[in-house]
């Protein structure tokens, strides 16, 4: 299995992307390539055990993105940046799925450019599970789309659906809009157009779930916006540091009670561990790509990159792309797109 990875994208490159596929290599049969500037990741990789960085390839590219640069136009103006060499090792077969923490918007604009859309596909989305609450639930999109067309929200609902299937082994797996209520006429205009588009899609569908609904386990796949979607996720993610914080606090007086509060939260509770439990599946996975493209956090650290490679290499093993192309053909057949 071959992941390239940019390993000049996110907010502790490149130490914490080198040390996090070191570990990678390490923990699974994967052979990684690190794209970016030669001499900066030579002397990073140098400081781990040379055994181990024989499956670490280096692949040069004479620039990055930042995150400030407006994504469309970098990646024109810097083509040999590091995650448009990244999407072209994908392209070219030379890897079988690269990882990104730098510029969604950057990731995004690459894969759509050098690798391509699934026909059918108008846009790639971003796929996630909510893990320890609603085990059986993903969410989609989680940010690679801020502005949706309602026929986008449908999209959304077939890889979020083939998502459930491959990675959480649902065979029929119930299909919600999320919205301000439960009634068709509510949300915005776009979730309100989308009603009727889901209702003869031949997807398991069950109408709108509010914000209150979604760790219920009504449904398994909850369709929204990506700015919808991403600002719910950055606030799940950190019910669990804020609850063992503000518990911690109340219990200032009694060293006894907060070391059991920690206990309790990552032994019983694991809200802590909401975000980087379910990384290794098929978490942060770019849908929609006729290949297999990994977004993780801009603020992973060196284990988050390793989760976000195994990620990367589990979705590669799950065909994913094979499986999204078969759904799409079987939803054509029968005369619904």
């Amino acid at each position: 299995m071959r992941v390239a990875v940019d390993a000049m994208g996110g907010d502790y490159a490149p130490g914490e992307i080198v040390k996090g596929a070191v570990l990678a290599a390490q923990q699974s049969d994967v052979e990684i390539f690190l794209i970016g500037a030669t001499d900066i990741l030579e002397n990073e990789l140098a400081k781990y055990n040379a055994a181990t960085n024989a499956s670490i390839h280096i692949a040069g590219a004479r620039d990055f993105i930042r995150e400030d640069d407006p994504p469309v136009a970098a990646i024109r103006s810097k083509p040999d940046c590091s995650v448009a060499v990244a999407a072209r090792m994908v392209k070219s077969g030379e890897a079988d799925a690269f990882v990104s923490a730098g510029s969604s918007a950057a990731a995004t604009v690459s894969a759509i450019q050098y690798i391509g859309m699934l026909d059918g596909i108008w846009r790639p989305a971003i796929v996630g599970s909510l893990g320890s609450f609603a085990p059986n639930t993903v969410m989609v999109d989680l940010g690679a789309n801020v502005d949706c067309k309602p026929h986008q929200f449908l999209d959304f609902a077939i890889v979020g659906s083939v998502y459930a299937k491959r990675f959480l082994g649902i065979a029929d797996p119930t299909v919600a809009l999320l919205s301000t209520g439960s009634e068709d006429v509510k949300g915005t205009a776009a979730v309100r157009e989308a009603h009727p588009l889901l209702r003869n899609s031949g997807l398991n569908f069950i109408g709108s779930i509010e914000g209150n609904e979604v760790l219920s386990g009504k449904a398994n796949v909850i369709v929204c916006d990506g700015f919808v979607g991403n600002v719910l996720l950055k606030l799940y993610e950190s019910i669990g540091g804020h609850a063992l914080e503000w518990t911690q606090g109340r219990l200032k007086k009694y060293p006894l009670a907060r070391t059991l509060a920690r206990v309790f939260f990552n032994r019983l509770f694991q809200a802590t561990r909401i975000s980087s439990e379910t990384e290794k599946g098929g978490g942060g996975i770019l849908w929609g790509i006729d290949g297999v493209v990994r977004i993780a956090h801009g603020a992973s650290r060196a284990s988050h990159v390793a989760n976000a490679i195994e990620s990367a290499r589990n979705a590669v093993r799950a065909d994913t792309t094979e499986s999204l192309k078969l759904e799409l053909a079987e939803f054509k057949k029968g005369g619904q797109s």
